[in-house]
């Protein structure tokens, strides 16, 4: 078996930080969420990896390598432009062969992995095996419609009026058979190919198309939002340790890392919180779900459920919250601004100015 990972798109959603990085190699917890997506790949025992890069493919190059890293050997597939995922599957036919394979979404996250997924797609192989889980808004996704007794009867993506609230998690299992459904439709309303198009066309001609509803955590990391959620369930399960320098005068409170080379002064940290190597804490606050990257500075400042990204500076804050600060990122208080209040009043006027 083969795995297709798909790692171009533009990842408009999370601008601006995606105007100067790929939207996969965002961090939850101090690492890309690309990574994750390929160290459950090779723990779930694939060896060879295809990745579909656009735009910024070398940023992602950069980052994966060839893949001996993560026990992988990657191939790298260009798209030129983000035409659906199932022009990633035809631009990938050569790479794939006739190996059955599993397509994973680069900035889906997916928690305990798919080693259960692969055990049962190599059970029963059918001729494509989906991950679905419930979500409050199924328009936003490709969604699957089961019957009673749980099979697959319908698939849309992105419909106006869903048929209920079964989403498609990113990660597909096919064999084959899926070559020929991606070369027999045509582009959709959006002008892309859609892989759930090529479903309901193996489903018209008869295939074995299997569902398997999960109820543990995912997100696709496509909004700020999403990689702050992301970003908690990791830091939920986080190990605490301290490898760097904690000061007497300082607190750790719950689950908090400080790895090594970093520097906590007279601050209270309550975890679950990460504070990467070589980044310093001075006369700070850093509060729960809260990721800071190497080699940032945090100085008489207040910061809680955010992610920062590496080498960047807070000084003087209160509060930051609910944000996600690039790298090289400096924030500081405005200067303050000389205020005059020039006044006509009459006799016996009363005037309350706020200071």
């Amino acid at each position: 078996m083969k795995a297709l990972v798909l790692a171009g798109g533009a990842g408009t959603r999370l601008r601006p930080i995606t105007h100067t990085s790929a939207k996969q190699l965002v961090p939850i917890a101090n690492k890309p969420v690309l990574f994750y997506g390929l160290e459950a790949i090779a723990d779930a025992g694939i060896k060879d990896v295809g990745v579909i890069v656009g735009d910024t493919a070398e940023e992602i190059e950069r980052a994966v390598g060839d893949g001996c890293d993560f026990g992988l050997r990657v191939t790298y597939l260009p798209q030129p432009r983000p035409l659906g995922l199932a022009h990633a599957v035809l631009i990938a036919r050569d790479f794939l062969g006739d190996d059955d394979f599993l397509m994973y979404l680069g900035d889906n996250f997916i928690v305990g992995g798919i080693g259960s997924l692969l055990d049962e797609f190599r059970t029963h192989r059918p001729d494509a095996q989906l991950l679905l889980t419930r979500v409050p808004n199924p328009s936003a996704y490709g969604v699957a419609t089961l019957s009673a007794d749980g099979r697959v009867t319908d698939l849309r993506e992105k419909p106006e009026r869903p048929a209920g609230d079964l989403a498609i998690v990113g990660a597909y299992l096919f064999t084959p058979a899926v070559h020929d459904a991606v070369r027999a439709i045509a582009p959709s309303e959006r002008g892309e190919l859609e892989i759930t198009d090529a479903l309901r066309l193996m489903l018209a001609q008869g295939r074995d198309i299997r569902p398997t509803v999960i109820t543990g955590y995912w997100k696709d990391t496509g909004t700020v939002a999403d990689m702050l959620e992301a970003n908690r369930s990791v830091l939920e399960v986080l190990e605490p340790a301290v490898e760097g320098t904690v000061s007497a005068d300082s607190e750790l409170v719950g689950r908090v890392r400080v790895c090594a080379g970093a520097v906590v002064r007279g601050s209270r940290i309550v975890g679950p919180a990460l504070i990467g190597a070589g980044s310093v804490v001075v006369d700070s606050y850093v509060g729960p779900s809260t990721s800071i990257a190497e080699n940032c500075r945090i100085e008489d400042s207040e910061i809680e459920f955010s992610i920062v990204l590496g080498e960047a500076t807070i000084t003087g804050v209160r509060r930051i919250d609910a944000s996600l600060i690039g790298c090289h990122v400096q924030v500081a208080p405005a200067p303050r601004v000389p205020t005059a209040h020039r006044l006509v009043l009459g006799d016996h006027s009363t005037v309350r100015i706020a200071s």
